[in-house]
């Protein structure tokens, strides 16, 4: 399937973290919230408007933006 960015998946679409663009503050809050490579991430739903999109990760559900989510690398799962 390949890298793709984590705002290209659809709702229900499961993904492998594979890496986190950037550096800075907002890299280490991501990594804080559960983002780290290897952790397994889940698309729950779209806002009305498509953003913000709500992810489940390591058991939490995370809104993040697009703009956001565009920095995050991974690897879609079946």
């Amino acid at each position: 399937m390949g890298v793709m960015k984590l705002e290209e998946l659809r709702e229900g679409e499961k993904a492998k973290i594979i890496k986190i663009k950037g550096n800075g503050p907002f890299r280490i809050r991501l990594m804080e919230m559960g983002f780290i490579p290897g952790a397994e991430v889940k698309v729950v739903r779209y806002a009305p408007l498509k953003d913000p999109v709500e992810y489940e990760i390591k058991g939490y559900h995370v809104s993040l933006r697009h703009e956001e989510a565009n920095n995050i690398l991974v690897e879609k799962l079946h």
